[in-house]
């Protein structure tokens, strides 16, 4: 055999051995890693396959992301293994995308506005109105300004259904056709695939187009990887530049980029990170400067334009108009009542979770609760087939209410398909209609047929696990429990935790024990920790240490720290000392710390300060802080700064701030503002914080401001904060409010609207005034904090009205609570309880608890009950008290809002 060949057999068998051992030791299966790596499932078993052929670096880089192994070197092997195999051109090389002279604006989702006749031809070609540029195009063509000087840039626009999005996209990136730019647009075999597997091969000048970026960002399943991708490619100069352009709706915004709750996970901090600073929200509707240029075109011969300015010249939904959404609405309301019914089924599940292709099945059986006895009685044999084929009509624009849609070519199984053995034909409900339905029916419970239909046709896990939820939000207890332990059964690795805390709540630990049982004995890592605390809170320590034995053995990065701690609990301190240190054999990266700790503890320093400094020398700068914040608690200065510096040169940007506090301990100032500016270079904002106190405490004012001001740039505002007050206090009132705006033109809005307050306190209610109209730009509750201080005062109810009313007009939802309590006060039940609303429309739905609990205390039971059916329809039933909601249904609420009979 020759050499060569030999090298690439070698290398051949080495990369699969890679694969394999990665593979094992992430503890998916084939299925779980095509999933999470975005690769077809045949392309992932052809990789590992012996007799296989050598993998695409496509291929090889979505594994090696996916199983957090080294692509170069997996990369490197690749080559030599494909030494003298003939392989065509890939893509990778060239990169994704083609010119974008060569795409079809409709091929990129635009919808179309109309169709005209092309002369000489059968077929019709597709034309698009005049394009009225607006507010938005002027920041996207900033941004490809940019990308053209070589700065990558990524922009998403976001704007309810049909109001342009796409088409402002398109628009956009014209410019850059001549300029021999490519376009790529991630889309087969599924979006979120085709982004996740090909994102790393992304070539200088190109456009990335991600429209309705949900599919991407947002996927269940990988959105957090594709987002990191992302954020790669956008800060990586050597593929500089590109541009990643998308749309999105404003609830996906809010979805993505909303704080998490303290105590809660956070799956959407990728996403949030990479949309902070690039989202550009377009109007409903064009505004008199946009309608009266698009009367311009129209004057000048624009059909299209002239057409739908006809109905929209009013309202100024243009766009809306051009993509057919009127016709669509038409089709909606005026529909034969079978039509009406598929369509609201369909409106349902969408607003309650269930994924895109909607099975025909669970439609047809569904929509049967939504027709009144009369219409059922008046039900054909074909009535079905006779409602889908009127649904299935084209409106303006070529969109159809409800159409069929094909998953994937026939006879092509594909594992992403629809996540379960759902078989026939599957529906696609419009996006105009699906906005709609999310409008007018988020205050409506979908009737019992369509819970039935779930329950026996739907088998994605997650469209049970979403539905699931959806219940509990409504209180259909029952429901919730069953498609929880649905989806529990179809395999979502989420229900468990879930299905348990319910069952948990309900007393029913015999059940929550069992199935978080059953789903560590699947090997789930989080179940089998859960599972494990579960144990130790009951004080069976042996059972836990065993379930934790097992959890070791799946490689779970907290096992050991519990496994320690078991130990320490029982008084067994060699024996969590052993167990320590046989993890730090092992390699754990975590196992040093933890028996460093435990050795201080028991009072073994010296070995604990060894250990530290072999993890030191090991290459963990993280170890030298930690040295050093020894050394200074035992008063070993020099040690500790020594060490702090040395963590400093070794890349960890915590030293920065303990070498700080030491250098404000001694009175020093020699090279520590130096020491400060290198940490907020950094990273680490808290060591200009650190300098800046000890300045002003040492009489240094300007300084200690220009320190300040310096931290607030690097996102910690809050010493900044602190000096507005000392300068307040101080007497010094024009600092203060000057200090106040720099605070807020980093986006710390808080200290003008502290400031507005004490004004307010001293008499001077015309600069308060002024102060928090300016706060409430960035801050809209400025103004209700400051009617909110004006009621203490009893002249002052008039004024202080107006203020929290202002506070609402600026967006503040927490004054429309305020606004509640003050209609309920005044007797005026009906428009507190319209205010209640509005604010929970506004994501603000505690006022509602508040006139319930305000019905229930003047006796208005019935009232109180029906209030509170209304919210639970509504998917706000965690807003009520919990206590008060189990007296009065214990056992929930059937899906028509009667109260649900205990089970059997």
């Amino acid at each position: 055999m020759p050499e060569k060949q030999r090298k690439s057999d070698a290398a051949l068998a080495e990369l699969r051995r890679w694969l394999g051992d990665g593979l094992a030791a992430s503890g998916l299966d084939k299925t779980q890693l095509a999933r999470r790596s975005g690769l077809g499932r045949t392309t992932v078993s052809e990789a590992f396959q012996p007799e296989g052929p050598v993998p695409s670096a496509k291929t090889l880089a979505g594994l090696a992301k996916a199983l957090g192994m080294p692509v170069e070197e997996l990369l490197e092997l690749r080559r030599t293994a494909a030494m003298g195999v003939a392989e065509p051109a890939i893509e990778e090389e060239l990169g994704p995308g083609r010119p974008i002279e060569q795409w079809e604006p409709h091929d990129l989702e635009v919808h179309p506005a109309g169709m005209a006749p092309d002369r000489g031809k059968l077929s019709r070609q597709r034309l698009l109105p005049g394009y009225v540029p607006r507010e938005h195009d002027r920041v996207l063509a900033e941004a490809v300004r940019h990308a053209q000087a070589g700065r990558s840039r990524m922009m998403v626009l976001s704007g309810t259904s049909s109001t342009g999005k796409t088409r402002a996209c398109w628009e956009a990136v014209r410019p850059l056709a001549n300029a021999g730019w490519k376009l790529w647009h991630p889309f087969d075999p599924t979006r979120a695939e085709s982004a996740l597997s090909q994102l790393a091969f992304v070539r200088p000048r190109t456009v990335v187009w991600l429209n309705e970026a949900q599919h991407y960002i947002g996927d269940a399943h990988v959105g957090e990887q594709i987002a990191a991708a992302l954020h790669a490619l956008l800060t990586d100069e050597q593929r500089s530049p590109v541009l990643v352009l998308g749309t999105l709706w404003p609830e996906y915004v809010r979805q993505y980029t909303i704080l998490p709750v303290a105590g809660q996970s956070d799956p959407t901090s990728r996403a949030r990170e990479l949309l902070a600073g690039r989202i550009v929200s377009l109007p409903e509707s064009f505004d008199a400067e946009a309608l009266a240029a698009a009367t311009q075109l129209a004057r000048g011969g624009d059909q299209m334009l002239a057409d739908a300015l006809t109905r929209s010249g009013t309202h100024g939904r243009v766009t809306q108009d051009l993509a057919g959404a009127p016709e669509l609405l038409h089709c909606y309301e005026n529909g034969s009542p079978e039509a009406q019914a598929l369509l609201r089924a369909a409106m349902d599940a969408r607003r309650l979770g269930v994924g895109l292709n909607l099975p025909q099945a669970f439609l047809t059986s569904a929509a049967l609760g939504y027709l009144t006895d009369i219409d059922c009685d008046d039900l054909t044999d074909d009535w079905a087939e006779a409602a889908y084929a009127e649904l299935a009509k084209r409106v303006h624009g070529k969109q159809a209410p409800l159409r069929r849609v094909i998953v994937c070519p026939p006879g092509t199984p594909h594992p992403f398909t629809l996540h379960g053995s759902v078989s026939g034909p599957v529906f696609r409900l419009a996006d105009y209609l699906e906005q709609h339905g999310r409008e007018t029916r988020r205050r409506v419970c979908p009737p019992a047929s369509f819970w039935h239909s779930v329950h026996a046709g739907l088998t994605n896990p997650d469209d049970l696990f979403s539905l699931a939820r959806e219940a509990y939000a409504r209180h259909r207890l029952q429901w919730a429990h069953d498609l929880q332990r649905r989806a529990v059964e179809a395999g979502h690795p989420d229900a468990y935790l879930a299905l348990v805390t319910w069952l948990k709540e309900s007393g029913n630990f015999s059940e929550a024990e069992s199935v978080l049982r059953r789903a560590a004995e699947a090997g789930n890592m989080q179940a089998l920790m859960y599972l494990a605390s579960w144990l130790r809170n009951s004080g069976n320590s042996r059972e836990a240490e065993s379930v934790l034995r097992q959890a070791a053995e799946t490689g779970g990065p907290n096992v050991l720290k519990l496994r320690v701690d078991l130990r320490r609990e029982a008084g067994d301190y060699e024996g969590a000392e052993a167990l320590a240190r046989e993890a730090v054999g092992t390699g754990n990266p975590r196992a040093w710390r933890i028996l460093a700790e435990l050795l201080r503890e028991v009072g073994d320093r010296e070995e604990a300060k060894t250990l530290a400094r072999e993890a030191a020398d090991a290459g963990n700068p993280q170890a030298l802080t930690l040295l050093a914040d020894w050394c200074r608690g035992a008063g070993d200065r020099e040690g500790a700064e020594a060490l702090a510096r040395e963590a400093v040169d070794a890349g960890n940007s915590q030293a920065w701030e303990i070498l700080a506090e030491l250098s404000r301990e001694s009175g020093s100032c020699e090279g520590v503002e130096t020491l400060a500016r290198k940490a907020a270079d950094a990273g680490n904002s808290r060591a200009l914080v650190i300098l800046g106190f000890q300045c002003e405490e040492a009489g240094e004012y300007e300084r200690a401001e220009v320190l300040a001001r310096q931290a607030a740039d690097v996102g910690d505002a809050k010493f900044l904060t602190d000096l507005v007050f000392r300068r307040e206090e101080s007497g010094y009132c024009e600092r203060a409010e000057t200090l106040a705006r720099q605070a807020a033109a980093v986006g710390s809005w808080n200290a003008l609207t502290i400031l507005a307050i004490r004004r307010e306190e001293s008499g001077d209610c015309e600069g308060a005034e002024s102060l928090a109209r300016e706060a409430a730009v960035g801050n809209p509750n400025a103004l209700t904090w400051l009617g909110l201080q004006v009621t203490q005062r009893k002249e002052g109810k008039e004024r202080s009205d107006a203020l929290i009313q202002q506070g609402a007009d600026a967006g503040d939802r927490y004054a429309l609570a305020f606004l509640v309590d003050l209609r309920q006060e005044m007797g005026d039940h009906e428009r507190a309880e319209a205010l209640a609303w509005q604010a929970a429309d506004a994501g603000y739905a505690d006022p509602l608890q508040r006139v319930v609990s305000f019905r229930e205390r003047r006796g208005s039971h019935v009232k109180a009950q029906a209030l509170a059916r209304q919210v639970a329809d509504a998917g706000l039933a965690r807003h009520l008290d919990k206590r008060w909601l189990a007296a009065q249904w214990p056992h929930g609420l059937d899906p028509e809002g009667t109260p649900t009979s205990p089970q059997l």
